[in-house]
């Protein structure tokens, strides 16, 4: 429970993934899904306290369902935002290596949240600095749903206070681990132009291909005088 309210926890120390915080995002492979604001939370298995907060808030978002929502009855396989980043997702496919020891989580809002940094609460984060990989302490509030059919529980994000930073999980390499090294051995990677061509190599070679005529140069060599035999000068 978080400011007296039982369906919202601030968690502690989470690591971010997916994160679209600063522009609203909406997943391409679900036709007609409306753009939110998300982050995933990748929650570490040693954190007990976090882990019994959300299981503690599921529960009571789930209480409040079975009248105001579910209509009387709970359902008996009830769907949770919760996973284990050690098992597999919903299509089968492993969780990324970032999620291992880790439970996952996925919270969003249709509103834009606040991201500030934990020296100064009162400003928002610039957004480059906000990316995937950062630390955070993060506000969720739980509800129940029930849409075509599905019945369940979801995860509302309410605002981020970043903690440190982090590995960037974008999915590009950076300029430190694309160069490393080639600063102390470039000299080595530079041709030495004044070594000894390779046997059989001929400047300016024509390619040989099929189709291909070698141009004939336009300078040709003029024609040696002619030498008369007795004076020896040219004619």
């Amino acid at each position: 429970m978080y400011q007296n309210d039982a369906m919202k926890v601030l968690t502690n120390e989470v690591r971010l993934s997916y994160v679209h915080l600063t522009t609203p995002y909406a997943n391409p492979n679900q036709p007609n899904a409306e753009p939110k604001y998300s982050v995933t939370l990748l929650i570490p298995k040693t954190d007990y306290a976090t882990k019994a907060d959300i299981d503690a808030a599921i529960q009571a978002a789930a209480d409040e369902a079975v009248n105001k929502t579910w209509g009387g009855y709970r359902p008996p396989q009830l769907k949770v935002p919760i996973h284990d980043g050690d098992g597999v997702r919903q299509d089968g496919t492993p969780y990324g290596d970032e999620c291992k020891g880790h439970w996952v989580m996925t919270a969003s809002t249709k509103q834009a949240p606040q991201v500030v940094d934990q020296s100064n609460i009162r400003v928002q984060l610039a957004p480059q600095d906000i990316y995937s990989g950062m630390y955070a302490r993060v506000t969720v509030r739980f509800f129940g749903y029930s849409n075509s059919g599905n019945k369940g529980v979801g995860c509302g994000l309410g605002n981020v206070m970043k903690t440190r930073d982090g590995e960037a999980l974008a999915g590009g390499a950076s300029a430190e681990s694309d160069f490393a090294g080639v600063g102390q051995t470039v000299g080595d990677t530079v041709p030495n132009y004044g070594m000894a061509m390779p046997q059989g190599y001929t400047p300016g070679a024509a390619p040989a291909y099929p189709g291909y005529q070698a141009q004939q140069p336009a300078y040709q060599n003029p024609a040696a005088p002619k030498i008369n035999p007795l004076t020896g000068k040219p004619m």
